[in-house]
């Protein structure tokens, strides 16, 4: 069993920028991919970015160059580091991970921006 604690979200204005932060419960060495997803009311979940335990990443077009996916291996933490954020970027931004050929999701952490 893994559990995924968010955290990081909250109110910024448009232009801000905010960090989201995903712990485990678990060693991340035993985590092969991991992902930052988000829903928007009345919108179905997409992916945000992603890791592998090789470091590649993949973003969605909507946030590239604006986000950063990483991980921190001595901390088993994944941050989602967010700029130039806009009102469409509002949405609970929810942490996945692959382990042992089981997805694993944290509860989500909702960002609101401003405009």
């Amino acid at each position: 069993q893994v559990q995924l604690v968010e955290s990081g979200g909250g109110l910024v204005q448009a232009g801000g920028s905010l960090r989201l932060s995903c712990a485990t419960s678990v060693s991340i060495f035993g985590i092969s991919a991991m992902g930052w997803y988000r829903q928007a009311p009345g919108k179905r979940r997409d992916v945000v970015a992603t890791i592998t335990s090789s470091g590649s990443t993949n973003y969605a077009d909507s946030v590239k160059g604006r986000f950063t996916i990483s991980r921190d291996n001595a901390k088993n933490t994944m941050y989602l580091e967010m700029n130039n954020l806009t009102p469409e970027d509002t949405a609970v931004y929810s942490c996945n991970a692959l382990y042992r050929q089981t997805l694993y999701w944290g509860r989500g952490t909702q960002v609101t921006v401003s405009s």
